[in-house]
């Protein structure tokens, strides 16, 4: 028995199946997320390592080239691109079409972790990414208060950042700006020779005795209780009165060698708004969350910071949203389609004459299109 003629002697089974098909895309439809392209990344992988002071050519022969030999052994390479700058190496890999990057990625990882301990000690662990367009971060915002700088980016990274990071959906929020506070030690060269101490023997000194760890634990009937030694430098005159070295009796304290204060890190990106400076926030959100529901969280979450920090004049003002144009484009399609049913109708009616057939048409085109949810 042929479709249509099932669809003739029994039109009720007909109804079912169409009302369970457009249940079935209703609900789907209700579980879309809004993104503005599909999930796209690029078969690359990098791997970003920083040595701070080495030059060019020590990258090179100490970092970058352990990193190319160690990596040149994977699967579906199809270019390997190496580049070393001061303080800087960067290994560039490109996979072959059809290779899975999550899995390069992680093949690289432990490729890295067996070479670590002939990498020199004082680098940074080496950073491996994919690049991801859901990478790229969806809303920015401009943070500007009345309190001092350094302070406001203390603010900013110690409690608005973690608020933000804990909306569901959201991937990781970056500051770009601000004055950092740093801890500065300018050491005396000639002070340093009149004592007869080398800087390896002072930065040896506040190494030592800047510590917080676990020592043991406590054992009672009742519960356990963990020991640590918090070492660690509280204030700056802590700081300034460290003893380095103890020669014949006497005390050498760091103050008298170096020149301590308490400064800000070297500004190497600016934000501002309206010719203020500001703090930009960027938030990238994960790769399966919902841009447009995420967005609005955050805005909600915007005017409660807002609201709770007033003391501090605290505003949050929103420079860049992607989803709006998601939003504006979504919008365009449902138009064009109710556009493009409505005409559809238009010609059937005005060829067949038929309003019967008009309206079935109308309901079949739209039932066919929710229907199609259910796949997605």
């Amino acid at each position: 028995m042929k479709i249509a003629e099932i669809s003739i002697k029994r039109p009720s089974i007909v109804i079912v199946l169409f009302t369970v098909l457009i249940l079935g895309g209703l609900f789907s439809y209700t579980q879309l997320g809004y993104d503005l392209i599909p999930k796209f990344s690029i078969n690359v992988v990098s791997i970003t390592t920083t040595y701070p002071g080495a030059s060019p050519s020590e990258v090179e022969n100490t970092v970058t080239r352990e990193i190319e030999d160690a990596v040149s052994s994977m699967e579906n390479i199809k270019k390997l691109e190496a580049k070393s700058f001061e303080s800087l190496s960067v290994v560039t890999v490109t996979l072959n079409n059809d290779a899975d990057v999550n899995y390069a990625l992680n093949d690289a990882q432990r490729k890295i972790n067996a070479i670590l301990k002939d990498l020199p000690e004082d680098i940074d662990p080496p950073s491996l990414n994919k690049f991801s367009l859901s990478d790229l971060p969806i809303i920015s915002i401009g943070a500007t208060s009345s309190m001092n700088n350094v302070e406001f980016f203390d603010v900013m990274d110690k409690k608005i950042q973690p608020i933000l990071s804990r909306i569901n959906g959201v991937a990781q929020v970056n500051l770009i700006g601000g004055q950092e506070r740093e801890i500065k030690i300018d050491l005396n060269p000639n002070l340093l020779n009149a004592y007869g101490l080398s800087i390896p023997q002072v930065q040896q000194a506040i190494m030592a005795n800047n510590l917080d760890f676990p020592t043991g634990n406590i054992e009672t009937r009742e519960k356990t209780m963990i020991v640590r030694l918090s070492g660690k430098f509280k204030t700056i005159s802590e700081l300034r009165n460290l003893v380095v070295a103890s020669p014949e009796g006497s005390q050498i304290r760091l103050s008298d060698v170096a020149d301590v204060q308490d400064s800000q890190k070297e500004v190497e990106k600016i934000s501002r708004i309206n010719q203020n400076n500001a703090i930009l926030i960027q938030v990238i959100k994960q790769s399966d969350a919902n841009a447009v529901a995420v967005s609005e969280a955050i805005k909600k979450e915007v005017v409660s910071l807002e609201s709770d920090y007033a003391n501090i004049d605290l505003k949050l003002n929103i420079v860049d949203d992607s989803t709006e144009f998601t939003l504006a484009a979504a919008d365009s399609v449902i138009h064009d389609l109710l556009l493009a049913v409505v005409l559809v109708a238009f010609v059937m009616l005005f060829f067949l004459h038929s309003i019967r057939n008009s309206i079935i048409v109308m309901i079949s085109i739209q039932a066919s299109l929710i229907a199609t949810f259910i796949e997605i």
